[in-house]
């Protein structure tokens, strides 16, 4: 019989330099006393004390409040600074550790794990490695709507753990790591803010002829013009299903590759040169999801529910993309924030906007967006790298710890 390993294949050393103890496997409810939250529709008032529920767990913060009285009479037991909290019902087994020293409720939708000389951030860090997810993948009622895990259930999870000490490390390891991670996220999430209201600022507001906000020495009035006087729109290539294969010569660049969807054809078609997009050229996706965009990658021949734009000698790239983009924004305001909007050539060509007169401002405002743009994009990598770090770290740290499922038997984390 194969040895069942008892440590994960990456660890931190002692003060000394050598290894901690072997890890033991417990089940929850011998680190922990679990509670769920009151199963009663509560009465919400406009203050008091916040009531958490499942779509909470990542703040831990609510807008939603019950009174002093209503706490007292049903929450014996509460989150307190240190306590982990757990969801069970819809979003079942992702942990969060409570930091506040501030009375909170919670719903029956969350699980209540009060530690027993356990490391809280260890706990959490756990709960998102492949070995205790699958724990509580399989003790999860899947054919229940929404799917669920009772309470009972969360206690007799298997959890492996090391000496209080190495869960210490391993604890504020995954902390600093996920602050890091949530400081990018920030970050991001400005620069993106900062770029929607300038693309607010500076164009003209519906009923204007000049922006908010201008470069220095600009002053005459914007002119309005068609699209098609300020670029070509040219269609894409229309497939047919036994057109499209698992290889060849061009990839085939699709509406879905651009937002969710990772998978390619390709094609062995030689087509005349209008088909093919290259590193630099501005499309726009017209249907399901819609939008301009700078295509980055390699040569690829483009899908009928994408154009490519050829912009005029009057007009610069770079602004004729941001112009887009601000278009867009308008688009979706008047959506309710829906991306699913199809839109005609013949109506996108016709369509009448706002320029400047002067070539010069057209440059500086592309070049301006342009390195917002630049900006975005780095944050949006570093994110991802560090996603991707963390990751990798949880199946090292803990993936060695009991045996895996099959990745087809359980949804693995993403």
């Amino acid at each position: 019989m194969e040895k069942k390993e008892k440590a994960p294949v990456l660890r931190f050393k002692d003060t000394n330099g050598k290894d901690y103890p072997a890890w033991e496997q417990r089940k929850l409810n011998e680190i922990a006393s679990i509670y769920d939250g009151t199963h009663q529709t509560p009465r919400y008032t406009s203050n008091g004390i916040p009531f958490l529920s499942v779509e909470n767990i990542t703040t831990l913060q609510s807008s939603k409040f019950i009174s002093e009285k209503d706490f007292l009479r049903d929450f014996p037991v509460y989150p307190k600074k240190g306590d982990v909290l757990l969801t069970r019902i819809g979003d079942v087994g992702t942990a969060n550790v409570y930091e506040r020293n501030q009375k909170v409720a919670f719903y029956v939708s969350l699980a209540l794990l009060k530690l027993r000389e356990t490391d809280p951030y260890f706990v959490n860090a756990s709960f998102r490695s492949n070995s205790t997810r699958k724990e509580v993948w399989k003790r999860t009622l899947h054919i229940a709507f929404p799917k669920k895990i009772n309470k009972n259930e969360i206690g007799k999870v298997n959890i492996q753990i090391p000496s209080l000490a190495e869960q210490r490390k391993i604890g504020i390891f995954f902390y600093s790591l996920d602050r890091l991670i949530t400081l990018h996220q920030r970050k991001l999430e400005a620069l993106k803010k900062l770029k929607r209201t300038l693309l607010q600022k500076m164009f003209p507001k519906k009923g204007h002829l000049k922006p908010e906000l201008r470069f220095f020495g600009f002053t005459n009035d914007w002119e309005q013009r068609e699209l098609n006087t300020a670029a070509t729109f040219l269609n894409g290539r229309a497939f047919s299903q036994s057109e499209l294969l698992s290889k060849g010569k061009y990839p085939v660049l699709r509406v879905g590759n651009f937002y969710t969807n990772d998978k390619w054809y390709f094609s062995d078609l030689v087509l005349p040169e209008k088909f093919y997009a290259n590193k630099g050229d501005l499309l726009y996706t017209w249907s399901a999801t819609f939008g301009p965009h700078i295509w980055e990658g390699d040569k690829v021949i483009y899908h009928y529910h994408i154009w490519k734009l050829l912009p005029g000698k009057d007009t610069d790239k770079a602004f004729l993309l941001s112009l887009l983009q601000r278009d867009r924004e308008t688009l979706l305001q008047g959506s309710n924030g829906s991306t699913m909007i199809h839109i005609t050539k013949q109506a996108m060509e016709a369509k009448k906007l706002f320029f400047p007169r002067s070539q010069k401002e057209q440059r500086q405002i592309g070049i301006f967006f342009k390195t917002i743009d630049k900006a975005i994009t780095l944050h949006q990598r570093k994110l991802e790298i560090y996603k991707k770090l963390k990751k990798g770290l949880l199946q090292k740290m803990f993936r060695k710890l009991c045996k895996m499922l099959d990745s087809s038997q359980w949804p693995l984390e993403t």
